[in-house]
């Protein structure tokens, strides 16, 4: 059986710690590979040479630093489809899903080319008599990433991209569940020109991410995942003393207001809440039709488009909407919160719970489900789902549906359909959520923007990507610079004293 190891100092290795966890085909339910679980050894070896090679990429100019990134551009392109195969094989996505995974990383690294820019500090000439002030922006040394499995391509770019372009060594901790991407990744930012040991990726579970935690060395930390274990690595990281930016759960509220177009609004619902299995921290999982009559026409609506939904494994072709979720322990945890909104009353009107795909019966598949008539007191309103189940939580008023975004722990993403402009306008300006989508089911910004979340889907000041990237993976140094007058005649720069 294949077995997975690490990429260290530029080249694939064996893990020494002698733990191994399986990595599944999602579709048949087989472990397909055995992926090596890093000890703390193995973890701070690699911090260590890192942090030695970090020394002459930091003093790279960060020119040639945007050249191995227009680079890794034309790799990633090249090698577009075998990353999106190794993708679906481990995770599960449908073909195309997975492309867009691979995608919208490269979109990050496109971005990251203009380091220089974004790297330039600040200059004031005669702050004071004889006095300039300047600042620059320097790399924090060694960084590292602990990123989920539902986007093994995507997030890793996110982290690696402006980390590196930064003058960074990185620090790699994807997700086990699904480890071959960011290591067929971190083979092309090599053949890119990235010197070895810059990058590092160490597979592993909690042991691995709690020596990423102490290790002194490791200056920032950035983390995808669930609320309760950001929250922990952002609580043990701050007080290491390091920077740390943690982005957690979601509840995502899609606003469907009685102006709507019901058919756009529909299909928006559909795609946004099934698709990648509604595997996606951007998912909605929540529509909130305000009024009854709205309500009752959305769900006449819904229910056709999600029953002809195809579900099936991503060899299947481009007419699948979703495959598998991860894991077998993800299904039966979706599983019982169908059961549990039942149990709590709310009426189930699409019933995916007897989904069976012949010939993948072992498949981690789980059919698509619609609740209606859910209330803000249920468990399958207030938890992440993480799944193919929609919510319809109906809202006798805009103040209703607004207060129901507003409440929930989660500001992660959210949307409204309508076509009145000044409600548009008073959405996007009270919400107290991260992104906002208006007639855009997920509205998640493109690399030259910031994404993040507000409220406990999100802990740390600066957020992934655009801007913020740069500003979290540096640091600021401000100079004050005074230069005495001195004597010009007869010096060395003095013409007459050269003769």
């Amino acid at each position: 059986m294949k077995e997975i190891g690490h990429w260290i100092n530029g080249k694939l290795v064996k893990g020494t710690s002698g733990r191994m966890a399986d990595v599944f085909n999602p579709a048949t339910g087989e472990v397909q590979a055995r992926v090596a679980l890093a000890s703390k050894a193995e973890l701070d070896a690699a911090v260590a040479d890192a942090a030695r090679a970090q020394v002459a990429w930091g003093a790279t100019n960060p020119q040639k630093r945007g050249r191995v990134m227009m680079e890794m551009v034309r790799l990633i392109n090249r090698d577009m489809d075998k990353l999106a195969e190794a993708l679906s094989t481990e995770h599960g996505k449908t073909f195309p899903d997975a492309k867009g995974d691979v995608q919208r990383g490269l979109e990050v690294i496109e971005y990251s080319i203009g380091a220089a820019q974004m790297l330039k500090g600040e200059f004031t000439d005669s702050a004071g008599p004889g006095i300039d002030m300047y600042s620059m922006r320097q790399p924090l040394g060694v960084a590292a990433g602990i990123t989920p499995f539902n986007f093994p391509a995507m997030i890793p770019l996110w982290k690696m991209g402006p980390a590196l372009s930064a003058g960074n060594a990185f620090i790699l901790k994807p997700s086990e569940r699904d480890p071959s991407v960011p290591l067929m990744l971190a083979a092309l930012f090599q053949e890119a020109g990235l010197p070895d040991g810059v990058l590092q990726v160490i597979n592993g579970d909690k042991e691995a991410v709690d020596a990423i935690l102490d290790n002194e060395t490791v200056q920032g930390i950035g983390f995808v995942g669930s609320t309760p274990i950001a929250h922990y690595i952002y609580s043990r990281g701050c007080a290491a003393g390091k920077r740390v930016q943690c982005f957690g759960g979601a509840k995502n509220h899609m606003i469907i207001m009685p102006d709507a177009d019901l058919d756009q609004a529909a299909d928006a619902l559909v795609g946004a809440g099934y698709g990648a299995a509604g595997e996606r921290c951007m998912a909605i999982s929540v529509a909130v039709p305000v009024g009854e009559k709205t309500a009752d026409e959305l769900v006449k609506r819904l229910i056709p488009r999600i029953e002809k939904l195809k579900v099936g494994p991503w060899t299947g072709g481009n007419d699948v909407d979703y495959g598998p979720v991860v894991t077998a322990a993800a299904k039966a945890n979706i599983l019982r919160l169908v059961e549990s909104g039942l149990a709590s009353g709310a009426k189930l009107v699409v019933d995916g719970r007897g989904f069976k795909l012949q010939g993948y019966e072992n498949g981690f598949f789980v059919g698509p489900h619609l609740f209606d008539h859910v209330t803000a007191d249920m468990e399958i309103y207030q938890k992440e789902i993480f799944g193919p189940v929609l919510s319809v939580v109906r809202a006798k008023t805009y103040e209703d549906a607004l207060k129901l975004a507003m409440d929930h722990e989660y500001g992660n993403g959210t949307a409204i359909f309508t076509r009145d402009g000044d409600t548009a306008r008073d959405f996007a300006a009270r919400i107290n959520v991260g992104m906002i989508g208006i007639n855009v089911p997920i509205p998640v910004p493109l690399a030259y923007h910031t994404f993040g979340g507000w409220k406990k889907s999100s802990f740390g000041d600066l957020n992934q990507h655009g801007p913020d990237a740069f500003r979290f993976y540096t640091r600021t140094k401000t100079i004050t610079a005074r230069w005495p007058s001195g004597i010009k005649e007869g010096s060395a720069f003095n013409f007459k004293a050269m003769d």
